[in-house]
């Protein structure tokens, strides 16, 4: 009797980020994923179920590298300012890839009541930890908002920024989130 066969789903998200990657939103199918991860079409829908779960699951893992990353850069500051910095200086190591991550993001939301209704839950926790009824608090939700804003016209190329002024615009947001 043979091994059972084990899917790395982290290899078959992978597969799905470099679809996108190379072809853009529109090329992401469960037959393209499964062509560039090297598995059956099967495998993907075994590991994932439907293109929109398999869309979820890149969603979700995004979203757990970037907490990631912003609770290192926190190192156990629990503030709403070490928050607010710590969101603008992930956010400030945007990348091509982060273009195509926020194209995913918007056709899952524009697809999915639910996942637009965590994204405004994650949004909402983040300003909600900030105490707008002081001018620091207020600085900080300038701050977060000038970041999404940003990134979201970057990442939609409705403002592109050479690394030059992007770099410049974070040192701003930085300075007004109370860094430096």
């Amino acid at each position: 009797m043979g091994r059972k066969q084990t899917i790395d789903r982290n290899a078959v998200l992978d597969a799905a980020e470099k679809v996108v990657s190379e072809r853009g939103i529109g090329a992401l199918t469960i037959d393209a994923v499964a062509k560039a991860s090297g598995i059956s079409k099967g495998g993907v829908q075994y590991a994932f179920g439907t293109k929109d779960d398999l869309i979820g699951a890149m969603i979700d893992r995004w979203e757990a590298e970037f907490d990631a990353e912003t609770a290192a850069l926190r190192n156990g500051d629990e503030t709403a300012q070490s928050m607010v910095q710590a969101h603008a200086e992930a956010t400030r190591h945007f990348d091509e890839a982060s273009v195509d991550r926020a194209a995913v993001m918007l056709a899952a939301m524009m697809q999915d009541k639910d996942r637009l209704a965590r994204t405004r839950a994650w949004y909402e926790a983040r300003l909600n930890a900030i105490d707008t009824s002081t001018e620091e608090g207020r600085r900080l939700r300038l701050a977060f908002l000038a970041t999404e804003g940003c990134y979201l016209l970057q990442s939609f190329g409705f403002m592109p920024m050479d690394e030059a002024e992007w770099q410049q615009v974070f040192e701003d947001i930085l300075k007004l989130a109370g860094k430096g």
